[in-house]
């Protein structure tokens, strides 16, 4: 099915609208460049100017926290937070997080956090270990196991046995950096430390490495 894509000018904003008439849903997501894309089942403007204005407060407050560098925080419930994109929870990306709410019993935030933090360890076991390997392959280097857990402090971590372990938010930040990460990891299976050729090595293969680890630490997340 081809999909209606167009872009919207509401006020002073510019918008990338997607129509996908099989969603149950509308959802608004603001990037970390500051694009604000809507996704809907209709085209009718009256139906989509309603919409923005409902949710206009909502995307300002956005891209003040953007430019302010602000921690990103998103509705419980309501949104998820996958690859640095806020998304709605009707989303198919998010139906296991969908599920483990569904199964709650006692309805409080700490039992909802708990979904949340299911869902990213889940995630994480679905996605990262492709591209640990991908780039495993791609450096010609093994590692002993892959470990998943929730840390704070670290993105990932590397033993002298060869163990990498990553962190479950991993999933919460941009692909590219992801991969930055991973690759710093497996490096460490050549140098455990920090030196000038560590980085020379993971610049070999992440070229604008700098510029990632820059991001990073401007993610606001951990």
């Amino acid at each position: 099915m081809q999909l209606a894509t167009n872009r919207i000018h509401f006020k002073d904003l510019q918008i990338q609208h997607i129509c996908k008439p099989r969603l149950k849903n509308s959802y608004i997501s603001v990037k970390k460049s500051g694009e604000i894309t809507l996704k809907t089942p209709k085209v009718s403007s009256i139906f989509i100017q309603d919409l923005l204005t409902k949710k206009e407060l909502w995307i300002r407050e956005r891209l003040f926290a953007l430019e302010q560098n602000q921690p990103i925080k998103v509705n419980l419930e309501d949104e998820v937070l996958l690859f640095y994109e806020i998304i709605s929870i009707d989303m198919d990306e998010a139906r296991v997080l969908r599920e483990y709410l569904e199964k709650i019993k006692v309805q409080n935030e700490k039992n909802i956090l708990i979904c949340y933090d299911k869902f990213y360890m889940s995630y994480a076991k679905e996605y990262l270990p492709s591209r640990v390997d991908y780039f495993a392959k791609l450096m010609n280097l093994s590692y002993s196991e892959l470990k998943f857990r929730k840390m704070k402090g670290r993105w990932g971590s590397c033993s002298s046995k060869g163990v990498i372990t990553l962190n479950t938010q991993l999933i919460k930040i941009d692909k590219k950096i992801i991969d930055f990460i991973v690759v710093h990891e497996l490096s460490h299976l050549v140098h455990m430390n920090h030196s000038k050729m560590f980085h020379g090595l993971v610049k070999q293969y992440i070229p604008d490495a700098k510029a990632l680890n820059r991001a990073l630490k401007e993610t606001n997340i951990m």
